[in-house]
């Protein structure tokens, strides 16, 4: 156990534990044309809870999977049967994609101990371990949450930080679409970049459905001339992988991390935004 992952090993000896609360985060975006739920029921680590990033989220906007606020997640993740003390155990099914995003909204709204399954379910399933169906009910627990307001910032705050000449943004986005060379796939965003952030694809920091090694991440964000002693902001299309950037950025060693939970469905969106290209 890392202060981030656990093994498929350390989450087999753990399954049966009462105090473990493990969380299938599976989440694709439309163009992938998956259902994470169906695929949830059709299989997935035994006791596993589905968390639907979609659903626990707050319902009054029309931006995509933004934090609901804390009295809708404590009773929405209660209901899961998640509560105080537990250590949680996210995963999903891409091996590290969606699973951050789950991670950091617990630790958001006061969770203390939370971990991603190293590798996933793909890991998980390639060794053989034993997979389950159906939906799992567990009795409803007490989650006490309140908002960590430092992790998460708004537009006019990465509007005012990114004139600053102090805080770096990060974009989760691939080159293309951070350059604006390949449309947006949510329809009636603009094309292009918060002026001045820098591009991380959040694909280039996972190899086999798991982190780099810290010394490979250090290195990837320091040729994309990210400072990891400045401020940071990371970003994306709607709030999922800027999540892998906040996690590789942390495991490299900086102290100073927020994700725009906005992101580019926002930015995009907002007349009054600025965009490079």
């Amino acid at each position: 156990m890392s202060d981030w992952f656990v093994s498929t090993e350390w989450l087999a000896d753990h399954l049966k534990k009462p105090d473990v609360a493990i969380v299938d985060a599976s989440w694709y975006l439309p163009t992938a044309k998956r259902d994470a739920h169906a695929e949830y029921l059709a299989g997935h680590i035994p006791g596993a809870v589905f968390f639907d990033i979609d659903a626990i989220a707050d319902r009054t906007t029309a931006l995509p999977h933004m934090l609901p606020t804390p009295q809708d997640f404590a009773r929405m993740v209660g209901a899961l049967g998640i509560g105080d003390g537990m250590t949680i155990v996210v995963y999903d099914e891409a091996g590290l994609f969606s699973a951050p995003r789950v991670r950091w909204t617990f630790l958001a709204m006061g969770a203390k101990d939370v971990k991603i399954l190293a590798g996933g379910g793909a890991k998980w399933r390639k060794e053989g371990l034993p997979i389950e169906t159906g939906p799992v009910t567990k009795s409803p627990a007490h989650f006490a949450a309140k908002l960590d307001s430092a992790a998460v910032v708004d537009f006019a705050t990465v509007d005012r930080r990114r004139q600053d000449h102090e805080t770096n943004i990060v974009d989760a986005r691939p080159g293309p679409r951070f350059a604006g060379v390949e449309p947006e796939p949510r329809a009636g965003l603009k094309s292009g970049h918060i002026p001045g952030s820098f591009n991380v694809p959040s694909g280039s920091l996972v190899a086999d459905g798991q982190m780099k090694s810290a010394g490979e991440l250090r290195k990837i964000f320091a040729d994309a001339g990210v400072d990891l002693e400045a401020p940071l902001i990371t970003s994306c299309g709607s709030g999922i992988t800027a999540v892998v950037v906040a996690l590789g950025l942390e495991i490299a060693g900086a102290k100073d991390v927020a994700v725009y939970d906005g992101a580019w469905a926002e930015w995009g969106s907002r007349p009054d935004a600025a965009i490079e290209s």
